[in-house]
């Protein structure tokens, strides 16, 4: 049913005619952020948005870990097919319930203790994900993960740097088990990757500056070593 109320400026009245279709709604964890810490939701779609642009074009994409999947549709934007899975399926269950045309994606729950994401994919990406799996696991996990990768695939992952836990939040704190300096998580990647490019983060800014005052860091990776093993590289 058409609204009746009018807006002062014609090129506006498409707003009210869109809330016919229903208003977008934010995610479980999105929604939690905008209520208790909101510039904190802009910090984090931008994460999303320098992955979207370091992965333009490409046409298949994997995301691992995506939580509420809201940051997922500034991806989608940007390439031709996504595939996001995360182990908890109470956030899966949400965002397709969330889900909308035109920025349609696979979503899937799945634990990569299980195995790989079936598939191949051209790039795949995980931002705060690693942080959360203990030191021991970690060459698994990233053995499992970039399984489904193509050999010529790009890989990004971020996380909160080992030196702004000083800072963190009690509650993130509890989560981040395994949080890494730049040069560390770079020394990490090169067991399966011939090129990592490291990238600082503050707020939302993205930059080439001094690892130790970065807040978040971000790895760029090509060059994947197929058949290489963490341990024997």
């Amino acid at each position: 049913m058409a609204s009746s109320r009018k807006t002062r400026e014609s090129q506006y009245q498409v707003l009210i005619e869109a809330e016919t279709s229903g208003l977008e709604r934010l995610g479980l964890m999105t929604s939690e952020s905008w209520r208790r810490d909101p510039k904190h939701l802009v910090f984090t779609l931008s994460r999303y948005k320098f992955v979207a642009q370091m992965l333009a074009g490409r046409e298949s994409v994997l995301e691992i870990g995506c939580g509420d999947a809201f940051g997922t549709r500034i991806v989608r934007q940007q390439v031709k097919s996504l595939t996001a899975v995360d182990f908890d399926p109470v956030f899966i269950e949400e965002a397709e319930a969330r889900r909308s045309a035109p920025w349609t994606f696979d979503l899937l729950a799945h634990d990569l203790r299980d195995g790989p994401v079936p598939g191949s994919f051209q790039a795949i990406y995980a931002l705060d994900v690693l942080e959360h799996v203990p030191a021991a696991e970690e060459d698994g996990f990233l053995q499992t993960m970039l399984a489904p990768l193509e050999a010529r695939g790009a890989a990004i992952i971020g996380m909160p740097s080992l030196e702004s836990q000083a800072h963190a939040s009690e509650q993130s704190r509890v989560g981040h088990v395994n949080c890494k300096s730049a040069p560390d998580l770079k020394s990490l990647l090169e067991r399966y990757f011939d090129n990592v490019f490291m990238f600082s983060m503050n707020d939302e800014v993205v930059h080439t500056g001094f690892h130790k005052m970065a807040h978040y860091i971000l790895a760029l990776c090509a060059g994947k070593s197929n058949g290489v093993s963490a341990a024997s590289k």
